[in-house]
């Protein structure tokens, strides 16, 4: 059997040599690139993912951390890791966290145990703190969907506040005064953000938000359909609503015409995040569009770039995100 022993005494380079050439690793000149493809083809090897480790001692595998493996939201943001990376012959191991701190604990520890060579850890729950340590313990880490002052520059974010700004001015502009607010949960950061942006431009027309309006849901379905029908018990009119994502902003629209109400006529929604069916829906919905693929492929240039030695890879830690009007909002006369 051929082995990268072989490949390397065959090119009369190193076996460190053999693995960036394997890694596609663009430190390698073009004609010791030849001359290490020209030993394979010749002696019939065929690299694999130990083989392309074991010289420079990686496993040539990324570990990522998310909240959930089903969702369209999720499906985008492993998507683009695992497209990204497979263009360097590298993998990805996944692991879910559920929003709990010691779930999120354990799966990084799991992570860890298969040697992955970086993380790329989106996590809720799990504190700074945590992070902090489990960075300086040597296995490099970039985190998504956080901004942690002493991690900057290892931290690919959304401006969630301004996200929420625009949720809300879209609906103000539209003419509507009296706004309900459907909310994910009120301990996770991106929650508190979009909110806070929602305050500050209802109080840029100097209106007061009603907190007899506002509804703490979990970013599923159920939690918009459940939403709407306590937010309508209230007994406070209101015709507009703000949904923390499209998911809600889903259920939220079943429940309305459940409820006998007309979209957008008698109720305008926007959501937040832009994911593939806010643009089939009906109405189809009005949004914030949340750069997930984007956010993504920038935190695996980062592994690439600090790991994988792609150095021509540029890095852009904060996105800015847009609002995508679409048939969900009613302008009022």
């Amino acid at each position: 059997m051929v082995t990268i022993y072989d490949v390397s005494e065959r090119a009369g380079v190193s076996l460190a040599t053999v693995s960036r050439v394997m890694n596609k690793n663009a430190r390698v000149s073009d004609k010791t690139k030849e001359k290490v493809q020209r030993a394979m083809e010749e002696l019939g090897y065929r690299p694999n993912a130990i083989a392309k480790g074991l010289a420079s001692n990686r496993s040539n595998s990324v570990g990522v951390l998310i909240s959930e493996l089903h969702g369209p939201f999720y499906g985008m943001m492993m998507s683009a890791i695992e497209t990204e990376l497979r263009k360097y012959d590298i993998h990805s191991i996944f692991a879910a966290g559920h929003s709990d701190a010691a779930k999120e604990e354990d799966a990084v520890n799991f992570l860890l145990s298969r040697r992955c060579d970086a993380l790329i850890l989106y996590v809720e729950a799990v504190s700074d703190e945590f992070l902090e340590a489990l960075n300086a313990q040597g296995t490099p880490i970039v985190v998504l969907g956080r901004d942690i002052k002493s991690l900057a520059t290892q931290c690919i974010n959304l401006d969630n506040e301004q996200g929420g700004y625009l949720a809300a001015k879209c609906l103000l502009e539209a003419g509507h005064r009296s706004i309900a607010y459907l909310a994910g949960p009120l301990w996770k950061h991106d929650t508190q953000e979009r909110l806070a942006g929602h305050r500050r431009a209802l109080a840029e027309y100097k209106l007061t938000f009603d907190e007899r309006l506002l509804y703490e849901g979990d970013f599923q379905e159920e939690s918009g359909v459940s939403g709407l029908n306590q937010l309508l018990a209230v007994g406070e009119p209101f015709s507009a609503l703000a949904c923390g994502n499209d998911e809600m902003a889903a259920g939220a629209m079943a429940a309305a015409r459940e409820a006998g109400l007309a979209l957008p006529d008698d109720l305008s929604i926007v959501g937040f995040d832009n994911v593939a069916y806010s643009r089939f829906v009906f109405p189809k919905l009005s949004t914030v569009n949340y750069p997930v693929r984007d956010m993504a492929a920038m935190a695996t240039h980062w592994v690439l770039r600090h790991v994988y030695d792609q150095g021509r890879l540029s890095i852009e830690n904060t996105f800015s995100p847009q609002l995508v009007g679409r048939d969900s909002v009613h302008r009022r006369d």
